[in-house]
C-alpha cells in the first residue's frame, strides 16, 4: 500500500494533507524519515506521524436500521443525515451503499470501500432489495395476482423512458405487500405502486440480496457486518 494512502486510513488526513506532511519530513517508517508518498508499506512495519505509531483502521461495514425521518445523505437538505446517528472513528470516510428515501425505514448498509458498494449497487450484479409495504387499500386474491403479472411485466412510470425490470410482488395481508427490485429509481416502490392503483402508507426494507436486516436492531442502531456477511456480495 502507498504510504500516503496509509497515513488517510490511520489518520485524520486526506491524501493532500499526507502528501504534505511528508513533504515537511513529518512521518516515518521503521525509524526512517520518508518523503515519499508513492512508498509501499505495510501494516507491520512502525510507521509514525509527528512521532506518534499508528495503525491503519482498514474497511469498515456497517447494517443500520435506518428509521423514518433522516436522509442518507452527507450533506442532508431538510433532514439530519443518517451518519449524524453513528458514533464511529473517522466518520467522514463512510458512506452510505445506496439510499432510502426520508419517509423509508429499515435496512442500509454503509461503508468506506468503495469496491465492495459497487458490487452491492451496481445494476449489473441484479442484486434484489425486498421491501416490505403497508398499503392504504385492501387487495383481493384476483387483485394480487394481476399485480403480481403486471410487475413481472414491467411497469412504466410516469416521466421513464422505458419500462421498470421485472420485480416481484406478494400480498402477505389484506393490506400488506412484498416488493423485490434489482433497481433503484427515484422512489421506485411508491411509483410502482402507485401506477396500479395502491397508496403507500408505510414502507420498509427487509432485505438487501442475501442479507436481511438483523431483528436485533432498533430504528436508529447499528453494528458491524459479519466477515461471512461482507463475502456474501463477493
Amino acid at each position: 500500500m502507498r504510504l500516503d494512502r496509509f497515513l488517510s486510513e490511520a489518520t485524520e488526513l486526506t491524501r493532500s494533507q499526507a502528501k504534505r506532511a511528508l513533504r515537511q519530513s513529518e512521518v516515518s517508517v521503521d525509524g526512517e524519515t520518508v518523503r515519499d508518498a508513492s512508498r509501499q508499506v505495510s501494516d507491520t512495519q512502525d510507521i509514525r506521524w509527528q512521532g506518534s505509531a499508528l495503525a491503519r483502521i482498514g474497511w469498515r461495514y456497517l447494517m443500520m436500521h435506518k428509521p423514518v425521518g433522516v436522509e442518507c445523505s452527507l450533506r442532508p437538505a431538510h433532514y439530519p443525515s443518517v451518519m449524524s446517528l453513528i458514533e464511529i472513528e473517522q466518520i467522514e470516510r463512510l458512506h452510505p451503499v445506496g439510499r432510502l428515501d426520508v419517509d423509508t425505514s429499515g435496512l442500509l448498509l454503509i461503508s468506506d470501500d468503495g469496491k465492495w458498494t459497487h458490487r452491492v449497487t451496481s445494476p449489473n450484479h441484479a442484486c434484489e432489495k425486498r421491501y416490505r409495504a403497508t398499503l392504504g387499500e385492501t387487495l383481493s386474491a384476483a387483485d394480487a395476482a394481476h399485480v403480481a403479472k403486471q410487475f413481472a411485466e414491467g411497469i412504466m412510470l410516469n416521466g421513464d423512458e422505458k419500462p421498470t425490470k421485472p420485480a416481484t410482488f406478494e400480498a402477505v395481508g389484506e393490506s400488506e405487500v412484498i416488493v423485490g427490485v434489482t433497481e433503484g429509481r427515484y422512489h421506485q416502490i411508491r411509483r410502482m405502486l402507485t401506477a396500479v392503483g395502491y397508496t403507500v402508507v408505510t414502507l420498509h426494507r427487509e432485505s438487501i440480496g442475501p442479507l436481511a436486516l438483523d431483528p436485533e436492531l432498533a430504528p436508529g442502531e447499528c453494528r458491524h457486518l459479519r466477515p461471512e456477511e461482507v463475502a456474501a456480495f463477493e
